[in-house]
């Protein structure tokens, strides 16, 4: 087991991160929403709802978020002001030099959008190439499956599918992760 001090202060870095898509990639599907939160408390949080880049839909991601495009088109922010707002929320909330550590549930598909989309609208990530995935961190740490990781198989909150509420839960279970394995994480 790693130093607690030392592995402490990663988790006073990680960004719990979550999006909502009209799709499964981002060449051509938009990001709808985007939520994080900080792990250290006290936790602060940062949501935005994006004008879509592309009114192509996967029905089926339409109908887990229940996002509507017509509306995101006339009151989300539009993209590149979103990820300029995200930037400064990072900045302000995170204050290690080391910059902010992603933090997802199924991690891949969360980093590609906004990796794609900090490139694309801002012309650099403020993750970098840094991100931690819970379920490939579940996998290790309690040996299981691929599909011994889904939210359901690791806890009774139901995804709700907004992207905030979602990065909330993600922390939240990450740490309740930690603690189980023995972390005290009251000094975090």
């Amino acid at each position: 087991m790693p130093e607690p001090k030392d592995f402490l202060s990663d988790l006073t870095r990680m960004v719990s991160v979550d999006v909502e898509t009209a799709g499964p990639n981002p060449a051509d599907y938009a990001l709808l929403s985007i939520g994080a939160c900080t792990l250290a408390q006290p936790r602060q949080t940062f949501y935005a709802e994006l004008k879509p880049t592309s009114f192509n839909v996967d029905p089926g991601a339409m109908e887990v978020h229940k996002l509507d495009l017509t509306r995101l088109a006339e009151v989300g922010y539009d993209p590149k002001v979103a990820l300029e707002k995200m930037v400064d929320w990072l900045e302000k909330s995170i204050q290690d030099e080391r910059g902010p550590l992603f933090l997802g549930f199924n991690s891949p598909f969360d980093w590609m959008f906004l990796n794609d989309y900090f490139h694309r609208f801002l012309g650099f990530n403020p993750f970098g190439h840094s991100s931690l995935d819970i379920k490939s961190f579940v996998m290790g740490l309690k040996r299981v499956p691929w599909a011994g990781t889904s939210m359901k198989a690791l806890t009774e909150k139901p995804l709700r599918h907004n992207a905030l509420e979602d990065a909330i839960d993600q922390a939240e279970l990450f740490i309740n992760l930690l603690e189980s394995e023995g972390y005290q994480l009251d000094k975090m």
